[in-house]
């Protein structure tokens, strides 16, 4: 474990870290709720500040939900790092989050994939922002499958 600004607290603020994709996580979870093993609680428990900024912020993604196969999913976008709230900031629009990658200070960009309909929400990616990132990192690894 390397002690930088953040390291203690538990967020990534390395400005060189790369992108992490959840795809496999959130597969395996949709497997194990198709096969029984899981229930709908045990799934859809998106906290109501989620719902909330996922029905007022949230990017549609165009896929329906993979739980209740009814609502469409959306996006939302949580922003961390110094000089930002404790709790991050939610991205509203997408030249919100563009201010975010031209900031002088690192921050870590996390991406959530929301139904409002059973609250179903799953942590999608993960990527560094601001000082000293490529633009790489803006675009998901691949598109999502679910096996």
């Amino acid at each position: 474990m390397g002690f930088r600004p953040g390291a203690l607290d538990g967020v990534q603020t390395s400005p060189t870290g790369g992108q992490v994709e959840y795809l496999l996580a959130r597969n395996s979870v949709i497997r194990e709720f198709r096969k029984g093993r899981l229930s709908r609680l045990d799934v859809c428990d998106a906290h109501p500040e989620l719902i909330r900024a996922a029905t007022n912020l949230g990017r549609p993604m165009g896929e329906q939900c993979p739980i209740c196969e009814e609502s469409d999913l959306v996006d939302v976008t949580f922003v961390f790092g110094s000089k930002l709230p404790a709790g991050g900031r939610c991205v509203a629009t997408q030249a919100e989050l563009g201010r975010y990658w031209r900031r002088k200070e690192p921050v870590v960009c996390y991406v959530i994939e929301v139904c409002c309909g059973c609250r179903w929400n799953h942590l999608a990616r993960m990527y560094p922002a601001g000082a000293g990132v490529d633009a790489v990192a803006r675009k998901p690894l691949r598109s999502r499958t679910t096996s």
